[in-house]
This record gives structure tokens, sequence and C-alpha cells, in this order.
């Protein structure tokens, strides 16, 4: 079976990871200032805040941007569960942005006109999560302007984008998002085995992320209601959580990080084969964001079905049977059970709905040899054009 992704792990990798088991900090030590400090100067940004994954990275980057009971956050419904569920867990509502139909983001123009009308209404977000759906960031020039106008926290899920650039910068430096959530799984860019980090540029953001991470405590004097009682003196001053990074994890990162553009570049060499060798099947291609430049965690084909024998699920499951490890990515949050219940429905977010019944994600990680990306191909083109 060819997977749909893979890490890549070599010798200097796991000498990494050997050299903290051997040494005196297994967590929260040395190592995880200096992957933090490594992935922040990387993103160009002022502070990196590593975590135990990506979801409690997005739950805590919520919490930072103070949302809570009361309060709306709006993402894509193109999405994994994370990226809404961080709303839930603040006790926040949630609602959906449909998504646009070339790059399978957020739309930055539906943005524009639900935020027109919840102004009206009197329910703007106070966040929003724009993802960067297969590694590719959303228009993030027009979605900072409305969060300047509507006065949201535009927090940048980029889970997919880790090595990505947009208008000329790296993802995560910034500039348009307060923030920027990073995933270290498996199957990313780069991977810590299981991790995460948000990036911020502001210093109040990355202090209260770090002491969300730590059960909301504190030992720094400055943020205590008397003085300290001594050298062993701590308070918590808020409820927290343990959403720590071990020094183990962040060897592992911290090497990878020394891969990661070669990692992208073989992505993008990737990408661009597909691009060529299915450039006459019945197939739409991933279309390019203005201003971005994908990471390609994701290489996602939506099947022209009128002009295929076979259905969705046919296809999908053919590969499988031929060993090629196909997977979608993603079923909309909104027909999920759970959201249903919370009054979403069949036919709320059109463009994700349509996408969900044509997509499939072929195989693309850093090792793919010519050979296996030949092999998905040759597999796919037998299956529809018979």
């Amino acid at each position: 079976m060819i997977p749909y992704g893979r890490q890549s792990i070599d010798d200097a990798d796991v000498a990494a990871v050997v050299q903290v088991l051997q040494s005196d900090w297994l967590t929260q030590g040395p190592t995880l200032a200096r992957f933090e400090q490594a992935m922040a100067a990387y993103c160009q940004a002022g502070h990196g805040v590593a975590v135990c994954n990506a979801t409690a990275a997005l739950h805590l980057a919520c919490l930072a941007a103070g949302l809570g009971e009361g309060d709306w956050l709006w993402t894509s419904p193109n999405t994994f569960l994370a990226s809404a569920n961080c709303g839930r867990y603040c006790g926040a509502q949630v609602d959906f942005v449909d998504i646009d139909p070339r790059t399978l983001n957020l739309d930055a123009g539906k943005l524009a006109a639900k935020l027109a009308l919840a102004e009206r209404q009197g329910r703007l977000p106070k966040v929003v999560v724009a993802v960067a759906f297969a590694g590719q960031s959303c228009d993030l020039r027009a979605i900072a302007e409305l969060a300047r106008r509507y006065g949201f926290c535009l927090i940048e899920d980029a889970a997919h984008a880790v090595g990505a650039r947009y208008a000329g910068r790296p993802t995560g430096c910034g500039e348009f998002a307060a923030m920027t959530v990073f995933s270290f799984h498996p199957v990313k860019i780069i991977t810590t085995g299981e991790g995460g980090m948000v990036m911020t540029n502001s210093p109040e953001l990355a202090a209260r992320l770090k002491r969300l991470r730590s059960h909301g405590m504190t030992r720094d004097a400055v943020d205590m209601d008397e003085p300290s009682h001594g050298p062993w003196y701590y308070q918590q001053v808020e409820l927290g959580f343990n959403y720590r990074m071990t020094d183990i994890q962040a060897a592992l990162g911290l090497s990878q990080l020394h891969k990661l553009d070669a990692f992208v570049a073989r992505r993008r060499q990737l990408a661009a084969r597909y691009d060529q060798l299915l450039g006459e099947l019945p197939l739409v291609l991933p279309a390019a964001q203005a201003d971005a430049e994908s990471a390609w965690h994701l290489y996602v084909v939506r099947l022209n079905l009128a002009h295929i024998a076979l259905g969705h699920r046919e296809v999908f499951e053919a590969l499988r049977a031929a060993g090629i490890g196909v997977q979608l990515h993603y079923i909309p949050v909104h027909l999920q059970p759970y959201y249903r219940g919370l009054g979403f429905a069949l036919g709320d977010f059109p463009e994700a709905e349509r996408y969900y019944g044509e997509a499939i994600s072929l195989p693309l990680f850093a090792a793919m040899s010519d050979a296996e990306q030949d092999q998905v191909v040759a597999t796919l083109q037998r299956i529809i054009r018979p």
C-alpha cells in the first residue's frame, strides 16, 4: 500500500532524540526552548509556543483571544473537526463560511457578505479561524482587512502549512494573523510524533499561551496578587491545562526543522509532476491562491463524475483495493452528527458539500519516489478510463 502520507525519519532524528533521553531534561527543558526559538526564527515571528498537539494549540489560541460564553467562532466547513471544536471547548457558538470552489479555502467574499449581515444582526464573530487547506493559505490580505473592520481576532489554522509562504513571507510570520497554529503530526510536513505550536508577534499573547499550557500557573511575581513566599512559590492565576510538549518531542522537531525546506521542495516537485501527469484525465486539479506558495501537505483532485463511469465511492474503493492509500479530506464539519445536533443541515454550505462528493486525496509525502507516483497515476488512469 502506498500511503497518502508518511513521516520521514533518519539517523539524525534518532540521534537527536537519544541525546535528550540521555540528558537530565526529558520535558520542559532547554531543547523545548530551542525548538520554539528556531521555529520563530524560521517563520520570522516574535514567539513560538509549543504544545502537545495542534488541537491544544487551537484551544489555547482561542482562549488567549478571549473567546468564551456568548461569543461566536467562524471557520471553514472543509477542515478537520478541531478547527471548529476549539470554539466549543471555550463555550462559544460556532458557525461556518462556505469555501471557494477553486482553492477549497474559506471564501473571503462570502465571509465579507456574512459579516455585513451579522453586523446588522448584532452577532459578529469574536474569532475567525482561517484554515490553510492542503498547505495553501487563504486570501489573508482580504480577511485581515475584514478583521480590522469588524474587530474579530484572526487565527490562521496552518496545521497543513508548515513551510508555506504567503505574500512573500513565511506562513506564521504574523503579518496578517494574530496567531498561527502548526501541527507536527506524523503525516504533516515535519513531525514531533504528536505536537503543535502557536506563532505570534504579541509578547502578551505568548505569555498567556505559555501560562495556559501549564495549568494557568505562574512563578512571575508580576502576575501574582501578593509577594512571593519563597523560591518554591507559584500561583494559579487562571484555569489552564497540561498541554505541554516534551523535550523528547522537541528534539525530533528541531532535527526535522533542518530538513523542512528540502521536504517542501520535494512535495512541490511531486505536485508539479501530478499536474503534468494528470492533465488529460477527467479531474479538477488543485488551483493556486494568489500570493500563496503551498507547502503541499495534500494533493486533492476532484472527479469529473459526468465523464467517469464509476461513482465517487467506487473510484475510492478501487484505488484502495489496488494498493493506493487514498484518503478524503474532509467530510464537511457541519454534517457531523454533533453539529447537526446544533442545528446545521445538508444544504447549508453547498460548495463544501459539492466538493465532498467529488474529492480524493492522492498519496503525497517527501520520501515518495517518482516510480510510486507513476504507479498512483497509472492506477487512477486505469480505473477512471478503463
